[in-house]
């Protein structure tokens, strides 16, 4: 029972292949008490899925780039347990005109949500709950992210958006470090999730497996999750400011995917 007593807050569910479900799912059976968020019309989506889990848990209203959101969200957590013991950001999102192949021609507008949404909401989401999570010594926040330190094909801005989160995660693990917060990033493969499924050209990750030493399998997420969980427990105690690749090793492997 690797999180035996832990309270964890898991953003992102949006359908059974989201790797947050996923975590949510090894996280409740590995102990832990699970609320989940939601928003706008994926709100009821999300609460539907929420019943599939093992335990049915709460889902709570969550607009990232809402102030007013968060402090409600982090006012509901404090009513409901008093501290948090982990902090799951499975939150992305670009428009359309900023993945496909059309970096040059995404307007500042649609750049701005996808930075807001995807990377600004980590540093909101992390600032917000901070107080809960040193009223249980510290706990651990973990984002999910996809290798920066190359251009993908069709990835475009949410590339720099992610290249953006990965410093974003340094520096709250420096400013969160203090009260005994970890903040630590997992950068997983390419996953058919739903956000994945609308871009334009994703198929081009079909071929992973082929580069990754240990394979890759697009419709597991369980390799991601577990790795999730385990920087969620007590068990890497030391460990922050981190990027931890789960991707069947293709990120150490030099060629392009073709």
């Amino acid at each position: 029972m690797l999180l035996d007593g832990k309270r964890v807050l898991v953003t992102g569910v949006l359908t059974e292949a989201s790797i947050a479900y996923t975590t949510a799912r090894i996280a409740q059976e590995q102990g832990a008490e699970v609320v989940l968020t939601g928003f706008g019309r994926g709100l009821k989506i999300t609460e539907r899925v929420a019943g599939k889990l093992p335990t049915v848990p709460d889902v709570l209203e969550l607009d990232v780039q809402s102030p007013e959101h968060l402090e409600r969200l982090t006012g509901d957590l404090d009513s409901r347990w008093g501290h948090l013991d982990g902090v799951v950001h499975a939150i992305g999102f670009a428009p359309q005109s900023a993945l496909g192949g059309n970096f040059l021609t995404t307007s500042w507008e649609d750049v701005a949500t996808a930075l807001h949404v995807s990377t600004y909401s980590f540093a909101a989401l992390g600032r917000a709950c901070a107080p809960l999570l040193e009223k249980a010594g510290g706990g651990s926040m973990v984002g999910l992210d996809f290798d920066a330190s190359v251009a993908w094909p069709v990835y475009d801005w949410m590339g720099v958006a992610k290249a953006a989160l990965e410093s974003c995660s340094r520096y709250l693990a420096r400013d969160l470090g203090d009260q005994g917060t970890r903040v630590n990033l997992v950068a997983a493969g390419p996953l058919k999730t739903m956000a994945a499924k609308s871009i334009e050209g994703f198929d081009s990750f079909d071929d992973w497996g082929r580069r990754a030493p240990l394979g890759w399998d697009l419709t597991d997420t369980e390799p991601v999750a577990r790795v999730v969980c385990s920087l969620l427990s007590d068990w890497m105690p030391a460990i922050t400011g981190e990027i931890i690749h789960v991707d069947g090793g293709a990120h150490a492997i030099g060629g392009e995917l073709r």
